[in-house]
């Protein structure tokens, strides 16, 4: 999935926006806040495109990740006094525990077949479909949860102390994952990250105007 040029940075931006948007949904889950329904669907669903033909096939067009896309350029584009602290350390601990958990073979098996068990047929997974977010939600207790540092994430108590909203949450944390491997897969890092971060503020706020397969 490695490119180059603006193939390059449209394929990581999609990735970033994706492990954004995966954290806003959650953080907007824990307060109680309305979630975007679109988003939402493409973060869940995009745990069942396992072997897509083009990154953009992934979460398709704009409109599925533009919450991502706008986090993600509010985020870059910032001052670090202005940025979203804690939304920054759900993205932080996601790609710590997915390096961990790339190195371990049983939880990826794990990971995998639980997914595959849930998927019957990709296009008819809904982010509504209680079955499938508690099915996603276990599959995150056998397998992320089991490693170190765990997300914690903060909210409003009520909300946490939810059996819904808190299969929700760990739905939307294995989506995140989900897209943090993309993220690696696309040749992202941390000094990329740093040194691509105006081209991908710029390639963002492009990718909004024209549409995500906008290269």
């Amino acid at each position: 999935m490695r490119g180059s040029g603006d193939t390059a940075i449209h394929n990581r931006c999609i990735a970033l926006a994706g492990i954004f948007q995966a954290a806003r949904l959650v953080q907007q889950t824990s307060r109680a806040e309305k979630r975007d329904a679109a988003a939402t669907e493409a973060c869940i669903h995009s745990l069942f495109i396992t072997d897509p033909e083009t990154v953009s096939d992934i979460y398709g067009h704009t409109d599925a990740l533009h919450v991502g896309l706008e986090t993600l350029k509010g985020q870059l584009a910032n001052s670090p006094a202005r940025r979203d602290l804690e939304l920054t350390g759900y993205v932080i601990t996601l790609m710590h525990l997915q390096r961990k958990l790339s190195r371990r073979a049983d939880l990826m098996k794990t990971l995998a077949d639980g997914i595959q068990r849930l998927r019957t047929d990709s296009e008819t997974v809904a982010a509504d479909d209680v079955e499938v977010i508690a099915g996603l939600a276990a599959v995150y207790k056998e397998t992320v949860s089991t490693l170190s540092p765990r997300i914690m994430v903060k909210g409003d108590e009520n909300v946490l102390g939810n059996t819904s909203s808190q299969n929700m949450i760990r739905a939307l944390l294995l989506a995140g994952l989900r897209a943090t491997v993309l993220w690696s897969q696309c040749g992202g890092s941390r000094i990329k990250l740093i040194f691509q971060r105006k081209a991908m503020v710029e390639h963002c706020s492009r990718m909004l105007q024209e549409g995500i397969r906008a290269v």
